[in-house]
């Protein structure tokens, strides 16, 4: 049973790894329509206002997606690379092709929430209906009044708000708005279903790879991130260890500590140049043949080599 756990574990940690920005987009968006309906159902209150529906409206869906697009900019290590991409080599080797592509996946990866927010807001209609019911034309409205203004027209978001000899009317006019916000919605959704989807054929055409070699770099991209991350921990943990040593004579670390030390025996400080040389924007490259997958295949590749000189040109190529 415990062997049985055990592979099915691997099996979906697998599968979790190769679909990692898939799973990891769908998961953000699933993430964002809950965020977005618990804030209808018990923050949103329009206040029903001429003047400040409309602020309040728009503010409602433009703000947390704005909020939403600079956080996923942010969390994006895309952002970094290209930030020390320009810190470190002066972008002089980032071809204009390269600069698209690179800002193209951090906006594409950034706009997943502020966008499902957007479309679910509209879909629900309520921040719409907030923001626009000051506008709406009575004189559309059959049999509606002629002689009421924007600040009677602005309490139908807030039905006991509105006048009883008008509340005849609030089901007409609260369709209307939720027509009009659904039907945009709905163009956004096919919109931006329309962009994906000539995104992905571009990329397909432009890419230099095959379908199974371009996953195959997704899966190493994902293992070599993950096996970096994990030994980078380690090893800093080592180093550190080596110093509070010194200092003190001992360490009193756990048993993991312990066990790392002694299979280990000692981490070196690694030069500020070998850091540099595998930080910053990295797209696909060859060797007389052979892909260099990212930077540190790279570098990698040419320290076996033994070819300083030409590790010094190659380390700086982004394509």
């Amino acid at each position: 049973m415990a062997a049985l756990i055990t592979e099915n574990f691997k099996f979906v940690s697998l599968f979790f790894k190769s679909k990692d920005v898939m799973i990891f987009n769908g998961l953000i968006a699933l993430g964002t329509v809950a965020s977005q309906t618990a804030y209808n159902v018990f923050a949103f209150e329009c206040p029903c206002s001429s003047g400040r529906n409309h602020r309040y409206g728009l503010a409602a869906i433009g703000v947390p997606a704005l909020v939403f697009f600079l956080v996923g900019i942010m969390m994006n290590r895309s952002t970094w690379d290209l930030v020390s991409e320009c810190r470190l080599r002066k972008c002089r080797k980032l071809s204009g092709a390269a600069a698209f592509a690179i800002l193209g996946t951090i906006i594409g990866r950034s706009v997943v929430a502020p966008l499902t927010w957007s479309v679910i807001s509209l879909l629900q209609g309520q921040a719409y209906t907030c923001a626009l019911s000051e506008f709406v034309d009575p004189s559309t409205v059959e049999g509606f009044p002629s002689d009421q203004g924007p600040e009677v027209m602005a309490k139908f978001p807030c039905r006991e708000s509105v006048p009883k000899e008008l509340q005849g009317f609030w089901d007409e006019i609260n369709r209307r708005l939720k027509y009009e916000s659904q039907l945009i919605g709905w163009l956004l959704v096919a919109g931006i279903c329309l962009m994906v989807f000539l995104m992905l054929c571009m990329k397909r055409c432009s890419s230099p790879l095959g379908y199974l070699q371009e996953d195959y770099w997704s899966q190493y991209r994902s293992n070599e991130n993950a096996l970096f991350q994990n030994t980078a921990a380690i090893h800093a943990r080592l180093l550190a260890a080596e110093n509070v040593k010194s200092f003190f004579g001992f360490v009193a670390g756990t048993e993991e500590d312990k066990a790392q030390l002694a299979e280990h025996q000692k981490a070196s400080p690694i030069c500020s140049t070998n850091w540099n040389r595998v930080t910053g924007v990295y797209l696909y490259r060859e060797k007389h043949g052979l892909p260099l997958y990212s930077r540190l295949n790279k570098w990698s590749t040419y320290s076996l080599e033994n070819n300083e000189e030409a590790m010094e040109k190659e380390m700086d190529m982004l394509s």
